[in-house]
């Protein structure tokens, strides 16, 4: 069936009932170019002619629709009938593109030449890439990877864990956009798809909630864990930083940690509370590192996966839905209501946008420093108080 190929008229095309088969059509404005939908809606385009040279009818494989547009369908279908006019057969061509690489070996291109060069969330994209896009995806040419097939694991991950599903769109996107940028693809299968609208999170440990929270980290028997979620609240800093916090970039006399380099790319001065400090002084009474938080397991010599001892804590506090980065929130949400600015809150937890900026940058520690001091001393007074107060 002739057809003038437009958007509006390929998306317009009915899909074939249940065993009819595969529908296809011919495009009016280069001959040899077609379109086929299949019983489950999916379209792809095709150059068929027959060729002189080897006596038979070829039919080559353009790729699906939209990631093909038509104007791009339209330009290749006209260099397959060159080909075949000179005697060329095109399938040899498509046998070149089934020895193209793997999403796996692209996404080792990628960890390599971009990702650990570039990105501090390196770790994550590895972790990301092994729990959800290698199982579907890792051993398919990067020709074979349908947007269909993207869209349903988007669909699956969303249905519990929306953000989660975004994130792993975002990952396959960016690893196929560096692929067309180094010459290993030609179209990113991902454009086109819609995230999952996400919902802000503002949930930090309530009144009622921190007693709780402080009688189950005392309980914890991995004391590395519990000083590790004790300093993540009390400084109010990124999990990552905490994890990685070296003992040369403390000063414990000046109350006060340097990061060299934040998730914002710039370093941070973080003002420490008497109780930090008291803690961080038994911590390096412990057999030395540089660490604040050694590891002899982990390779990178410092403790880095305290999901386990996390959980243990929600359970004995009876806590649900917080996040170890809901004490960082924690932190801010108590100096909010010690009556701090927004702008010291920005400033201590490092927070970055061009306006903000501006006023922190023009803000003195002081403020700063004791905002996080009252913040931390209601934190441990309420903590302190007996459920049977009524809080």
């Amino acid at each position: 069936m002739k057809l003038h190929f437009t958007k509006k008229a390929l998306e317009a095309l009915p899909t074939p009932a249940p065993g009819r088969g595969r529908a296809e059509y011919q495009d009016d404005e280069i001959k040899g170019l077609v379109l086929r939908v299949t019983e489950a809606g999916e379209k792809t385009f095709s150059a068929v002619r027959w060729s002189k040279a080897t006596q038979k009818t070829i039919r080559l494989t353009l790729g699906p629709y939209p990631d093909v547009s038509i104007e791009k369908a339209r330009k290749r279908a006209r260099e397959v009938n060159e080909m075949i006019a000179a005697g060329t057969d095109p399938t040899e061509e498509q046998r070149r593109k089934r020895r193209e690489l793997t999403l796996d070996q692209l996404f080792e291109i990628y960890l390599e030449q971009w990702a650990r060069q570039r990105k501090k969330t390196a770790r994550e994209d590895e972790r990301d890439y092994a729990n959800h896009l290698a199982p579907c995806f890792g051993r398919k040419r990067l020709g074979e990877i349908r947007r269909s097939e993207i869209s349903r694991l988007h669909s699956e991950i969303g249905k519990e864990q929306p953000r989660t599903a975004n994130k792993i769109l975002a990952l396959l996107s960016t690893v196929f956009g560096r692929a067309i940028e180094w010459g290993y693809a030609e179209v990113n299968p991902v454009h086109g798809l819609k995230r999952y609208q996400e919902k802000k999170r503002d949930r930090f440990l309530q009144r009622g909630e921190l007693p709780r929270f402080f009688e189950a980290l005392a309980a914890l028997p991995n004391a590395t864990a519990r000083d590790f979620f004790l300093m993540c609240l009390f400084t109010g800093a990124r999990r990552n930083n905490v994890l990685a916090m070296r003992w040369e970039d403390i000063e414990l006399d000046e109350a006060a940690w340097r990061i060299p380099e934040t998730k914002n790319g710039t370093p941070q001065i973080v003002v420490l509370h008497s109780v930090a400090v008291e803690l961080l002084r038994q911590r390096q009474a412990m057999p030395h590192s540089p660490w604040v938080f050694p590891s002899t397991t982990s390779q990178s010599g410092h403790f880095e996966e305290p999901k386990k001892a996390w959980a243990q804590v929600l359970k004995n506090a009876q806590l649900t839905d917080v996040r170890i980065h809901d004490l960082r929130r924690t932190l801010g949400s108590y100096q909010a209501i010690a009556g701090a600015s927004l702008a010291v809150i920005g400033k201590s937890l490092n927070h970055k946008s061009i306006q903000a900026t501006q006023i922190y940058a023009r803000l003195d520690m002081d403020p700063v420093r004791d905002s996080v001091q009252r913040a931390v001393d209601n934190i441990l007074a309420y903590a302190k108080r007996s459920e049977a107060s009524g809080d």
